[in-house]
């Protein structure tokens, strides 16, 4: 009988692989970061950890054992989701494991904007001392978070410590705690006029991409910042270079864009009010840990008992 096969595309710690070989002894675990040996293994593992868009993707097609597919990123829109849904493949996210360094991002984003420490920080480089007046501070103001999920909840947990009102969006309309108002995506032009930040925190789908565009700039308050986390193809970029040109909108705080890297030639590099990060606000120390314990393990040992995913199973009409 051939045994069983997990295979695992990243580099994970031997205490966390020591932890997943506890909970299935008699499988077969390989993990690789090097791209030889990923078509051997894709072609026969039942479940996988990780997913490269350098993969064949009809050689994994063609894997009769593949049953499910732990993607090592929260959002999923890289992913053949059509045919691993056709296939009746599972795909369950990473979604949750970014909180924390997310939230803190975007914390750094508009404190930095507000209290234009970017600027100083450039002005340090060159000696130069601009103590001009500082008019603007972020308590008591009104942020509004479009996408209110894992990192959605904790930016608004650390909102209500500056006093902030909290306005929020998510596809389903649900309450949740520390959002003082929450509306559907259909009610996106509605909101936008009241908030004096807002945050993308969503995830890229047929029906967020280009959400953003010259309309939704144009009903934003002239002193309000925006501040993208979620997926750079959210944005129509041009419309957000136009609309900080003119002075539609304060400033930007942004760590995704539609072409990564930014291309050199975008605008957006030389803008004052503009802070740029790598897509890097995401990046922690603990992800790995966090994927593992928080998500696959406790999802491995349901798939085991009676085959279901309970933690961040891939809606495949959703997209996410």
């Amino acid at each position: 009988m051939t045994n069983r096969k997990l295979f695992i595309t990243h580099t994970v710690k031997p205490d966390l692989l020591d932890q997943i070989k506890s909970v299935i002894p008699d499988w077969e675990i390989h993990a690789s970061t090097d791209p030889n040996d990923w078509e051997k293994h894709m072609s026969d593992a039942e479940i996988i950890i990780g997913w490269q868009s350098k993969w064949n993707n009809e050689k994994l097609m063609e894997n009769r054992n593949v049953k499910w597919i732990q993607s090592w990123s929260a959002g999923v829109n890289s992913l053949p989701l059509d045919e691993l849904a056709a296939k009746d493949i599972r795909v369950t996210s990473a979604n949750g494991v970014h909180s924390f360094p997310i939230s803190e991002t975007v914390f750094a984003l508009m404190l930095s904007l507000t209290r234009n420490i970017h600027t100083y920080v450039k002005n340090q480089q060159q000696k130069i001392w601009d103590d001009k007046e500082l008019t603007l501070e972020i308590h008591e103001k009104t942020i509004g978070i479009i996408g209110v999920g894992a990192i959605g909840q904790e930016t608004a947990k650390i909102a209500k410590a500056f006093g902030m009102k909290v306005i929020g969006v998510r596809h389903s309309g649900k309450e949740a705690d520390f959002v003082d108002e929450m509306y559907k995506q259909s009610d996106l032009n509605t909101i936008l006029p009241l908030c004096d930040y807002i945050v993308v925190t969503l995830p890229l789908t047929e029906e967020t991409y280009h959400l953003f565009q010259k309309e939704q700039f144009s009903r934003m308050k002239d002193t309000a910042f925006f501040i993208n986390i979620g997926r750079g193809e959210i944005v129509k970029e041009e419309d957000l270079a136009a609309a900080l040109t003119n002075g539609e909108i304060l400033g930007a705080g942004l760590d995704v864009f539609e072409t990564e890297p930014l291309q050199k030639e975008s605008p957006l590099w030389e803008m004052e009010n503009v802070i740029i990060t790598p897509h890097t606000s995401g990046s922690t120390a603990h992800y790995g840990k966090r994927v593992v314990e928080d998500i696959f393990i406790p999802n491995l040992k349901s798939y085991l008992n009676d085959g279901s995913l309970p933690n961040n199973l891939v809606n495949y009409k959703k997209g996410y």
